[in-house]
């Protein structure tokens, strides 16, 4: 009947009928009445029917989500072949991966209504930065502390004391925030985009070789790297004022997860810390391409493959 829907005659359909049910991965049970298939067996059917009907166009609606890694995949190639074929696909889906992968161009629908098309690193980019702030938007709903009211709670209960933040005050790091490539504030970033984090300090007096840095942490402890200004050569004369310092990393190399930064002023001998925050400010990382999802860091690496052959007693790679 599905297959009569999408417009596939008889002859034609007792014709793939094998290929079809093959792809479903639905041998076993062919025979089984349609009306005790699970959810995830009916949709792997009914998209394998679909791509056989050799259409113009084809609509997907979450499809991806069903059935096992291996099943994701072959379904994703088959649809990769499709479009190399010039069938035109319209896929609706809230994974992120497969959007980017999939299509070249986006639109992004919320409640019936558009709120952004065009490219669609450009649509994910919008939604992401949407998401970060809805997320921000419910941690404050739900009723989160805030950094600042969970350090003045530690600071009132008498025993035992926690300070995250001291210093002389000689400099003082006043304002704290992580920037995307557009210059944009954000708590949510993408594995592999541009991060920077910007300091914003105020000196009331000059000082001489100050020293400015921060550390990252992961959520549960985990010292993940502590860079500063004097480690990476950049050498401040005096501050005196207000001022940013940035540390800009080109391609965020984060696994998905929650972190914490601490930031620091100090003198050059670091002796004397005129500001310090313990892990006071957080971020996240997400992942939405189908890349790397273990571990700490992504090296960015590129896989190669060489094959030896044997060509007239020398060995070639190829």
């Amino acid at each position: 009947m599905n297959g009569s829907i999408l417009g596939l005659s008889r002859r034609k359909l007792d014709s793939k009928l094998d290929e079809i049910i093959a792809f479903a991965e639905l041998d076993r049970f062919i025979d089984m009445p349609v009306k005790h298939y699970s959810s995830g067996m009916y949709v792997r059917l009914g998209f394998s029917v679909a791509v056989h009907t050799d259409p113009e166009i084809l609509l997907l609606d979450e499809v991806l989500a069903v059935g096992d890694q291996n099943f994701q995949h072959k379904c994703l190639e088959h649809i990769m072949d499709m479009k190399r074929q010039g069938v035109t696909i319209c896929f609706v889906s809230h994974g992120l991966g497969s959007v980017r992968r999939l299509c070249s161009r986006a639109v992004w629908l919320n409640d019936g209504v558009i709120l952004a098309q065009g490219e669609v690193d450009d649509v994910v980019s919008a939604y992401l930065r949407h998401a970060a702030e809805e997320e921000e938007k419910s941690a404050a709903a739900s009723g989160e502390k805030s950094e600042s009211e969970v350090e003045t709670e530690e600071k009132q209960k008498p025993e035992p004391k926690v300070t995250r933040q001291w210093g002389t005050g000689d400099v003082e790091v006043v304002d704290v925030s992580f920037l995307d490539s557009a210059g944009e504030a954000r708590n949510v970033f993408r594995v592999g985009e541009p991060w920077t984090v910007r300091l914003r300090y105020r000196a009331p007096q000059r000082v001489e070789k100050p020293v400015f840095g921060l550390a990252v942490h992961r959520n549960d402890g985990l010292h993940v790297c502590g860079p500063n200004t004097q480690f990476s050569g950049l050498d401040l004369p005096f501050v005196e004022g207000e001022g940013d310092v940035l540390y800009c990393v080109d391609h965020l190399p984060l696994m998905e997860g929650t972190y914490r930064v601490s930031v620091s002023a100090h003198n050059e001998a670091d002796t004397v810390m005129y500001d310090c925050h313990d892990r006071l400010y957080s971020f996240k990382v997400r992942q939405v391409d189908e890349g790397e999802r273990y571990g700490l860091v992504s090296f960015g690496g590129e896989w190669k493959w060489k094959v030896s052959i044997q060509d007239k007693g020398n060995q070639e790679a190829v």
